[in-house]
């Protein structure tokens, strides 16, 4: 035991005993619409000198992509996996062997840990994965051991920062029914040499809070600091990061490394999401680490690594935590910088995915000669289907009027049906530019072909059930109507053909400033 200790203090300090710089990875999340190769984004990565990446799942095609490029890798297992990992010690055997050892060659992946579930102690779940923890992480241990890959390849619990709490961050603890469970879950981290993981969201704080100081969410100073004995906070990181270490503390493991698993701010689709405000925070995130100032509780000791959220926007992500989920990256989900960010690796600024194979020079617009009266249920069918959380109220498409709106959401709907021609004629509301319809902040996505691109949905003859649970909320003619779409069915020989199986006026919750779409 107190070797592995030794070990742990030396990997976070170099011979002279100065603090190892906190390394910067990203978090790759693949839930889109239309996803760049994986080759593409290696390079990406590669380009801008990010040695260390977070996968939510084992995909085939990324962790072939990655083999050999010297990338580190996080490699995530889904909460809905963690029943049958805990118990059963063959299912995690064969999990290891398919998803780790077969790309650990010699020239293969850099797979450093294995992420056991995603926040499965997050209160929302009620306790669904809680118990799978620790048996599932043990059986997956005995697997690792049984592949000697023991040594390399650590296991680690990303948790959500709701896992502990407290008034100040002195007095961090875990949620009380968690004591148990984040006891064994730290023994068994700090007798394999493993860090604690932590998902902090500062822009989470301020948007589900409206007395949230606003200030406090970023780096730049507040005029709300939040003062703890002779400690003062003037950020939401460090006291967020602090709770955590005084939790570990009464633990008996105020030591232990921590790893930010995922931080980061949108920037579209809900009021505080915008380019400035994720340029400002993420820069000032990166500069905070790489200063090595640490928090008042860590003097000089950052985090031993953090994985900014995200690589890449999700266009097909759910939107039930706000529509500011599908617009996480730091690059559109084509591989464009969104803003000039220096990650401190090297490049003062971000570069461009290369080789990108974009569709055609098309856009889908409303026909400036056709009456709008009648095309709500387009909108409606276009926007269940494709993304247009950006004409969302504080979203960068919001204020782009009636036509724009149509137009927006009749081309979203067109670049993900791979620009086949029915899939913009909306009953003659719609028509084909090869004008770039763009507004200012408002992008109007042009698709790009991914590796599945020669068989585009219009070629597709599978009849698909959409099970969605969407609410749209629509103004017409001064009258708030909701639309609740429980399931949807799309025979996608026909972009055109999509019927609603359950659509009903529901009771709207709450008050937006601004409808979802203005007709």
């Amino acid at each position: 035991m107190l070797v592995v200790v030794v070990v742990v203090v030396l990997a976070l300090r170099g011979a002279s005993g100065a603090v190892a710089e906190t390394g910067i990875g990203v978090n790759w999340g693949t839930v889109s619409f239309r996803k760049l190769k994986p080759t593409t984004v290696v390079d990406l990565l590669k380009d801008n000198k990010i040695g260390k990446v977070k996968l939510f799942e084992a995909e085939e095609d990324v962790l072939k992509a990655l083999m050999g490029s010297g990338i580190e890798i996080m490699l995530g297992i889904p909460n809905e996996h963690l029943s049958l990992l805990s118990s059963s010690p063959s299912a995690a055997d064969m999990w290891i062997q398919k998803n780790v050892s077969a790309y650990m060659s010699k020239h293969g992946a850099l797979i450093r840990y294995i992420a056991v579930g995603n926040e499965p102690f997050l209160t929302s779940y009620n306790g669904e994965f809680q118990n799978f923890v620790i048996p599932a992480i043990q059986n997956l241990q005995e697997s690792l051991v049984k592949a000697n890959l023991a040594g390399s390849v650590k296991l680690v619990v990303p948790c959500n920062a709701d896992a502990y709490e407290s008034t100040v961050p002195s007095q961090g603890a875990f949620r009380p029914e968690l004591t148990q469970i984040m006891t064994q879950l730290v023994q068994f981290l700090n007798s394999n040499g493993a860090p604690f993981i932590v998902n902090i969201y500062p822009f989470l704080s301020l948007y589900d809070n409206g007395e949230f100081p606003q200030d406090y969410a970023f780096f730049e100073g507040t005029t709300h600091p939040v003062i703890d004995g002779p400690n003062v906070y003037t950020n939401a990181f460090d006291g967020n990061y602090d709770t955590l270490v005084a939790a570990l503390s009464k633990l008996g493991y105020g030591q232990m490394p921590i790893v930010i698993g995922e931080i980061g701010w949108p920037s579209d689709g809900a009021m505080g999401a915008n380019i400035t405000a994720a340029r400002v925070f993420n820069q000032g995130l990166v500069n905070h680490v790489l200063s090595n100032k640490g928090t008042p509780l860590r003097l000089n000791s950052p985090p031993m690594d953090i994985y900014i959220f995200s690589l890449l926007d999700e266009g097909a992500k759910s939107i039930l935590p706000g529509s500011f989920e599908r617009h996480w990256g730091i690059f559109s989900f084509d591989g464009k910088a969104k803003y000039p960010l220096n990650l401190g690796l090297g490049n003062k600024e971000l570069k461009n995915a290369k080789n990108v194979e974009y569709l055609p020079s098309r856009w889908c617009v409303a026909s400036p000669s056709s009456d709008m009266n009648n095309v709500a249920n387009h909108v409606r069918m276009a926007c269940s289907v494709a993304d247009c959380t950006t004409l969302n109220y504080g979203g960068s498409c919001n204020g782009i009027g009636e036509k724009g709106n149509i137009s927006y959401a009749f081309n979203s709907y067109y670049q993900l049906q791979m620009q086949d021609a029915r899939s913009c004629n909306f009953d003659g509301f719609g028509m084909v530019t090869s004008r770039d319809p763009s507004v200012g902040a408002c992008r109007f996505i042009l698709g790009v072909k991914d590796k599945d691109s020669d068989s585009s949905a219009s070629q597709i003859t599978t009849t698909y059930k959409y099970h969605l649970c969407i609410l749209l909320t629509l103004q017409y003619e001064d009258t708030t109507v909701c639309f609740n779409v429980s399931e949807l069915s799309h025979d996608s020989q026909d972009p055109q053909v999509l019927t609603f199986q359950h659509v009903f006026r529901c009771q709207c919750h709450g008050t937006a400033p601004k409808p979802f779409l203005s007709f």
